[in-house]
């Protein structure tokens, strides 16, 4: 819930509201789902999936530090959902281990997209107001530390600061106030796990240093990047994250310094050359008085300097032809995001041989490349092979089990285990109206990402229009009826036009239809209606015999039995 000093607010209503229908898009394995959001006694509210079990902040304070290769999974799953939100148009701004959920099953979803900003490119639409800074200041990013505007390379910053504190425990960038935090974030390089007493495998040492850049174009292109680059160093391949040290290495020789290449481990944390301490008591004599004159020393640096260059003339000639066949070095094309097809010909084109690795994907389109060794814009022998990795689907995942579930939940369930979902309906005289019947495939079986799982939904009992009985028997119209599945009830009535025992209509009328075992009245002729002698007297007539048969029958009985005779007018 929006807390309510925040719901007054108009400008930061309006980014919740946008930023809650842009999250309840996102429906992937990895990401907590959102399924409602509106405004309830006067504040706003999010309702999202329930994740039983902890958040990475929980286990980290109970646990310490991980395993290198659990933190490479989390990181890597992390990296997923941080991938398919920002192929979206959402960057989360906020990643750290309290936003990570770790379920019972050990499955991780990242949640709180509450802070996310949709980056549309659109400056009308962007309401986070210039030089903002949102977030939490352990896992800033530079950029996001200094309220500048941030882009999906600020997320991959801020898992990396996650990395680092999955494996040593701690974060890197510690202080008293959050501005010290982001200050340190901005001007201060991160400590090497090895000066902290923690041993990190050296290519997770890379590829969190190269997350940690302060430079975004130094870190990864894209969270898919960042997640080959894991799976890699979970495979036991060679990652693309340069070596810790290389580039200071790389710096001392193209300034000609004479030192060795300083180890990977301390390459950050070199101490400063010592000033030699002054020499005390009676051998404290100057170096330079207490050597002979210098004889023969410009012949001898002339034939050091001789030597020297004709070592290096001969390393340089074998380098250059160790092997027979003086292969040439050529340029690697880069072709990431191209069909196997197209990448093997150019490939094979700039002269080298191919290999192929399929692997699921559920972030790249089967049959696109996603992945090459040796990468694009390297150099490498002529005829040699170059790997790509090839996207094969999304990769199975078992079916779960809908039968008996409510239609939105059956979906919902369905879609967030990454299927489309096709609904059918069908009558169904025992299931409730709206409940999964069956499925396609069944419960527990393994079926691509992404394929179609078809759910069959009660739309209620069947029903069935009642059919033209007028004019059929009763028994054969109870029948009729009988057989369709509805009970019948009789009722009776005269008729002068219906014959007796001849249905006359029914109850509901022919045509309608009604729900299976309904009851459905019957009524039935008895014939017409008997007439009696009262019913069918004159009443003129009527009248004056009546009269003259009283006063007859006061005065004899005979009398009175003639007037009775006397017929009744018609």
């Amino acid at each position: 819930m929006l807390f309510p000093e925040y719901a007054k607010d108009e400008s930061f209503v309006e980014r919740f509201r946008r930023e809650a229908r842009a999250a309840a898009k996102l429906t992937h394995p990895n990401i907590v789902s959102i399924y409602d959001w509106g405004e309830e006694l006067d504040t706003y509210f999010i309702a999202m999936e329930y994740v039983e079990g902890r958040s990475l902040a929980e286990i980290i304070r109970a646990e310490g530090a991980l395993p290198p290769r659990r933190a490479a999974e989390i990181a890597a799953d992390v990296a997923s959902a941080l991938g398919f939100a920002h192929r979206n148009g959402v960057v989360h701004r906020d990643v750290k281990p309290g936003n990570v959920m770790i379920d019972s099953a050990g499955h991780v979803k990242v949640a709180d997209f509450g802070i996310a900003q949709a980056f549309s490119g659109s400056e009308q639409a962007n309401l986070t107001k210039a030089g903002s800074v949102m977030g939490t200041a352990t896992y800033f990013s530079p950029e996001q530390a200094q309220g500048r505007p941030v882009d999906p390379r600020s997320d991959l910053y801020s898992l990396g600061v996650v990395l680092f504190e999955m494996v040593v425990g701690r974060a890197p960038f510690q202080g008293d106030t959050p501005v010290a935090i982001a200050y340190k974030h901005v001007q201060e390089q991160p400590p090497l796990p090895e000066t902290l007493g923690v041993d990190v495998p050296p290519p997770l040492e890379a590829i969190d240093m190269k997350l940690l850049a302060k430079d975004p174009a130094q870190r990864y292109e894209s969270a898919e990047e960042l997640r080959t680059d894991l799976r890699r160093f979970l495979d036991g391949q060679r990652v693309s994250a340069p070596p810790v040290g290389y580039a200071a290495s790389v710096a001392a020789a193209a300034a000609g310094t004479a030192t060795q290449a300083v180890p990977a481990a301390t390459a950050v944390s070199a101490a400063p050359p010592r000033t030699p301490t002054p020499a005390t008591g009676p051998s404290a004599v100057p170096y330079a008085e207490s050597q002979e004159p210098r004889r023969r020393t410009g012949w001898f640096v002339v034939a050091l300097v001789v030597l020297l260059a004709a070592i290096a003339g001969a390393l340089v000639y074998i380098g250059a032809n160790l092997d027979d066949d003086d292969v040439a070095q050529l340029t690697v094309p880069p072709v990431r995001n191209k069909s196997e097809a197209d990448a093997t010909t150019e490939l094979e084109a700039a002269g080298f041989k191919v290999t192929v690795k399929r692997e699921a994907n559920d972030q790249v389109e089967a049959g696109i490349v996603f992945a090459q060794d040796p990468p694009g814009g390297s150099t490498a022998d002529e005829g040699s092979v170059v790997t790509i990795s090839v996207s094969a689907g999304l990769g199975d995942t078992e079916v779960p089990d809908v039968i008996g579930q409510a239609e939105a939940s059956a979906r919902s369930l369905l879609e967030n285990s990454g299927f489309v979902v096709e609904t059918r309906q069908q009558a169904d005289d025992v299931v409730p109206k709206g409940t999964v019947i069956s499925q396609n495939p069944n419960p527990g079986e393994m079926y691509e990402k992404g394929s179609k799982v078809t759910i069959v939904v009660s739309s209620g009992k069947r029903t069935e229009a009642i059919p033209p009985l007028a004019g059929q028997s009763a028994t054969t119209a109870s029948n009729t009826l009988g057989q369709l599945g509805f009970t019948v009830a009789t009722l009776e009535e005269f008729s002068s036009v219906v014959p007796d025992n001849v249905v006359i209509r029914t109850d509901p009328p022919a045509g309608t239809q009604v729900e299976v075992g309904s009851s459905v009245t019957i009524v039935v002729s008895k014939g017409p209606q008997p007439t009696t002698s009262s019913s069918t007297t004159s009443t003129s007539s009527s009248s004056t015999t009546s009269t003259s048969s009283s006063s007859t029958s006061s005065t004899s009985s005979s009398t009175s039995s003639t007037s009775s005779s006397v017929p009744a007018s018609p």
